[in-house]
């Protein structure tokens, strides 16, 4: 299917979708179905597939597609953030075009592979980073991951460090994806930044599940050393049982 095109009519994307259907594989989507349980129209396209649709799609009239998108798969809500990672265009656009976005992100699986693949962030950092700050003050617990996960893929540096840090202090959420991005966020920077990092578990404002979910992630990766996984064990806090969901 010819996915470059000035014009997008209704016609246009029933065809799509039709063509949506042509790739879809039946193994892939039972394997991730089981990965993102809360989202039920699932047509099962590998990662790869959707991200050339959405690299064809933005060369052309990516607007009009995504005006004309219907948002009841998993994969077409995924082509539209894949897309906002592919087009060139001033970053106070790229954001209007994300705040369209962002009421479809409400799953993992979209938010973290549409944040890494915003890459042109990092082309201009002092001019985004508190753009993407911005979005950890908000209530809706996936746009506040959108930032955290946005920090962990492009903002990881010495010119952040130190501010990122500061924030996880701030973020005081008892919803479950949440936390797990500040674990995870936490976990990478100790491997980048492991004296700051070190510093931040022994003087924190974390709730403990999610002080002691960011070290075990810290010492589940292989670029720790054994040494340092005892020291951080020794950091964790009585276990609690986490009810969120």
């Amino acid at each position: 299917m010819n996915l470059q095109k000035d014009h997008w009519t209704q016609k246009d994307y029933q065809d799509f979708l039709a063509y949506l259907h042509e790739q879809v594989d039946p193994v892939y989507r039972e394997f991730h179905s089981r990965l993102v349980p809360e989202h039920q129209n699932i047509l099962g396209i590998r990662i790869p597939v959707l991200k050339k649709i959405a690299k064809e799609i933005s060369k052309s009239n990516y607007k009009e597609f995504i005006k004309e998108n219907h948002h009841n798969y998993y994969e077409e809500t995924m082509i539209h953030g894949l897309i906002l990672g592919d087009i060139k265009c001033p970053f106070s656009e790229l954001f209007v075009l994300l705040e369209d976005f962002l009421p479809y992100n409400d799953n993992w699986a979209i938010n973290d592979t549409v944040c890494a693949n915003l890459k042109s962030l990092k082309k201009d950092q002092d001019k985004t980073f508190d753009y993407i700050v911005h979005y950890l003050s908000k209530d809706d617990p996936w746009r506040i991951r959108f930032g955290l996960i946005l920090l962990l893929d492009h903002y990881l540096n010495d010119t952040y460090i130190d501010t990122i840090l500061e924030l996880c202090h701030r973020i005081h959420s008892e919803e479950y994806y949440v936390k797990m991005a500040v674990a995870w966020l936490l976990s990478i920077c100790y491997v980048k930044y492991p004296n700051k990092t070190m510093a931040f578990f022994k003087n924190n404002q974390l709730d403990n599940w999610t002080h002691n979910k960011a070290i075990q992630k810290t010492c589940e990766s292989l670029r720790v050393t054994q040494e340092e996984k005892e020291n951080l064990r020794k950091l964790k806090r009585k276990s609690v049982i986490y009810e969120g969901s």
